[in-house]
């Protein structure tokens, strides 16, 4: 493949970007003591002590003018293109060391560029394809050059490509893959890499060896990545003694109370708002809204739920039959939305602004394994937030995942005598980024302590007078959205 011509700078000098006459006037320079040489064909005027930062630099132009038609090397090419280790790997016509100031080349003979390789910056230096880079990374490394990271690290750079562009990226990748092995011999490799794909994919069985890929290629597959997080927010709970308010809704009336403002205040936080008056109406006198019926039906199935005995104290089972209960509670729950499903897992990958939730074949799975920790949490205000950030960050059905995690969260505090909690419109944007911290930050301090003040907060207040608790709640601001202008106060 034909070398763009490139102008020689004035601080690397370089005999295959010149003609004869410069090569000529450079060699002059060189033994007058003006350039000094850096390797066979490479000078600069600069001294000795730049020349490391003068070789990284000007890596990719001084790689092409060396080594022509060379390809970065399947461990170089595996972290980005740059030197690993100081080692610079490059696929090329013959195997050689090369030890350059700064930078080692290790030269490995093999095939020159192929379909889908890219010059580098429009050099004769070429990076390789997505396929070809991992097919090369697949091959058995003999002798003492390193020249592959091998199959662990492959496994997890596909687990990473799917989940961060989608199982149909694999798919095309596995064709280009079957495409370019005959022509690069790595037709070994290609084998290797169907079966790793496959079993990402859930179509075939593989001997996966990195955590996460065991737990896609378990019965049911599961995502081991959250379940390490939901682990690191287990042991968060179980070495921090967590404060419990006892219930304060303790009459019929006060349950009822508390249900009604449990199921609006946990609706607006999904969007669907209505005015506490007229939401009143329609759960606790029967008033129909005729303009909004499936939304006055999200607030009423919420509030059966809450205040319904047999939902309100149903502790969330471990195992299998964590599936059906929460498929039950969901069909419940959403039974006047036959469009999203009630009771049936999700089909298609949700998420929420830039957080993609566990995949719809990874569910059960992980539904399965995660509930196997709420044992080993302390009965109460532990368990609860971690059955909630469960369903929140399985988040298995196509709506009503929100709701479903707080009403899971509030039977837990029901069944050991423990005050439930509301999170109200205040309060709304600071539980979201606690949530969203502990899932992308792995950080689960900010979660605890937040839900730990609001459940206090929820504990203060009277609920047997409906009226007195919504109008101190209204001074508290508790119905406001602006926390830059309202701040939540306790009654």
């Amino acid at each position: 493949m034909a070398s763009l011509a490139k102008k020689p700078t004035g601080e690397l000098l370089l005999y295959a970007e010149m003609a004869a006459a410069e090569v000529r006037a450079a060699q002059r320079q060189l033994k007058a003591g003006q350039l000094h040489r850096i390797a066979a064909g490479v000078l600069t005027p600069w001294p000795e002590a730049s020349w490391p930062g003068l070789v990284a630099r000007e890596r990719i132009r001084l790689l092409a003018a060396l080594y022509p038609g060379a390809v970065v090397g399947p461990k170089s090419a595996f972290y980005g293109g740059v030197p690993h280790d100081g080692v610079m790997h490059l696929t090329y016509t013959y195997t050689k060391r090369v030890a350059l100031p700064g930078m080692t080349v290790q030269l490995i003979q093999g095939p020159g560029a192929s379909q889908g390789d890219t010059p580098m910056m429009g050099r004769e230096l070429y990076y390789p394809s997505l396929p070809r880079m991992l097919l090369e990374n697949l091959s058995i490394t003999r002798g003492q050059v390193q020249k592959s990271v091998g199959r662990v690290e492959v496994e997890r750079r596909l687990i990473e490509t799917c989940e961060a562009r989608g199982e149909e990226v694999l798919n095309h990748l596995r064709e280009q893959a079957r495409d370019l092995a005959p022509g690069l011999g790595l037709q070994r490799e290609q084998v290797l890499l169907d079966e790793l794909i496959g079993a990402i994919l859930g179509t075939r069985q593989a001997d996966m060896q990195t955590q996460a890929g065991k737990g896609l290629a378990a019965a049911p597959p599961y995502d081991a990545n959250r379940l390490a997080l939901l682990e690191k927010l287990a042991a968060h709970l179980r070495a921090s003694p967590l404060k419990q308010a006892a219930a304060v809704a303790t009459t019929d009336q006060a349950r009822v109370n508390f249900a009604f403002l449990e199921s609006y205040f946990s609706n607006f936080i999904e969007g669907t708002e209505f005015d506490v008056q007229d939401a009143r109406g329609f759960v606790l006198q029967g008033r129909p809204i005729t303009t909004r019926p499936k939304d006055s039906h999200d607030v009423l199935g919420v509030f059966r739920q809450a205040v319904n005995p047999g939902w309100a104290n149903q502790t969330l089972g471990v195992g299998e039959p964590v599936l059906h209960q929460l498929r039950d509670r969901h069909r419940d729950q959403m039974a006047e939305r036959p469009e999203v499903g009630p009771g049936e897992f999700k089909t298609q990958a949700n998420r929420a602004g830039n957080t993609e939730f566990v995949a719809p074949r990874l569910v059960r799975g992980t539904l399965v394994e995660g509930s196997k920790l709420l044992p080993t949490v302390p009965a109460g205000m532990a368990r609860a937030l971690l059955a909630m950030f469960l369903v929140a960050e399985v988040h298995p059905f196509t709506d009503g995942n929100g709701r479903l995690a707080r009403l899971v969260m509030n039977a837990e505090l029901s069944v050991v005598g423990a005050s439930r909690l509301i999170i109200p419109t205040l309060f709304r944007e600071e539980y979201l980024d606690c949530l969203r911290a502990l899932t992308r930050q792995g950080d689960p301090a900010p979660f605890v302590q937040a839900m730990q003040h609001i459940h206090a907060w929820t504990a203060a207040f009277n609920y047997d007078d409906l009226d007195r608790v919504l109008a101190q709640m209204a001074v508290c601001h508790a119905f406001e959205k602006s926390r830059i202008q309202h701040k939540l106060l306790f009654p």
